[in-house]
């Protein structure tokens, strides 16, 4: 009797042992679990995993999630920058295109209006006798190739005297040449550019001096062409070059009028 009691104590003794074992297990195998979610955010950290290493058993699973992941961000920084870091062949020939738009545009201005030269008033402009006798109003200009006023003057000029050609005589004179001497005189001229506006007998019925608006020749021009009395604008005087500083030299051809 005392052997056949003695079997269920002794069973009922070991069983809390090998239930007590079995806690280490559980915890031995989740242990692992947090080191593998370890190694998982290392492998995601990488830029350039290499493809030979199978030491990871989870490195499968993180491939595909973490290089996209890793990858997008510079792929989209890229892309969305939008300015290239080499010009395509369109956009080089836009920038030709317009760098010949504006080089033309530059050059037919130039020859509209700021190429215009005192040479050239001079080479259009009429003799003084001539105008004096052909029965037509006068503008009467007296310049110097130094004044600077007058060279920037001259595409106004210009304009004036190519819209009422025909109509109006112009003429200049140059204060440097001795010839004019008596018509400096006669004008009273002190400051250059000198304009003198006279009708068709000769009768100067006014005059403008130095740098001034454009509208105030148009409109004295204007009211010679009509034939009208008087001038608009008969003693205007703006910033002009004084006729002191001129460089006088003797005639080389006595028609001329330069």
């Amino acid at each position: 009797m005392a052997r056949v009691a003695s079997t269920p104590v002794g069973l009922h003794r070991f069983r809390p042992s090998f239930q007590t074992a079995q806690f280490p297990q559980q915890v031995k195998n989740f242990v692992p679990s947090r080191n593998e979610h370890r190694r998982f955010q290392s492998v995601a950290c990488q830029k350039t995993p290499d493809p030979g290493d199978t030491s990871s058993p989870d490195k499968s699973p993180v491939e595909p999630v973490s290089s996209n992941e890793v990858s997008s961000p510079a792929t989209g920084s890229s892309t969305d920058s939008g300015i290239p870091q080499f010009p395509n062949k369109n956009s080089n020939k836009q920038i030709a295109v317009v760098s010949t738009l504006a080089a033309l545009a530059l050059f037919l201005s130039g020859r509209l209006d700021f190429g215009v030269s005192l040479k050239d008033l001079t080479a259009a402009a009429l003799p003084y006798e001539v105008a004096l006798s052909n029965g037509k109003p006068t503008v009467v200009e007296f310049y110097a190739d130094w004044c600077e006023v007058c060279r920037e003057l001259a595409p106004d000029v210009y304009k004036v005297e190519q819209q009422y050609k025909g109509r109006v005589n112009f003429v200049m004179l140059n204060v440097d040449n001795t010839k004019w001497e008596q018509e400096l005189d006669e004008f009273g001229v002190e400051g250059i550019p000198h304009f003198a506006f006279l009708d068709k007998e000769g009768n100067e019925e006014g005059n403008v001096v130095g740098r001034l608006p454009e509208k105030y020749l148009r409109e004295n021009v204007d009211a010679l062409s009509r034939g009208e009395a008087s001038i608009p604008h008969a003693r205007v005087v703006g910033e002009y070059s004084s006729a002191e500083n001129r460089k006088v030299h003797q005639v080389v051809d006595p028609r001329s009028h330069g």
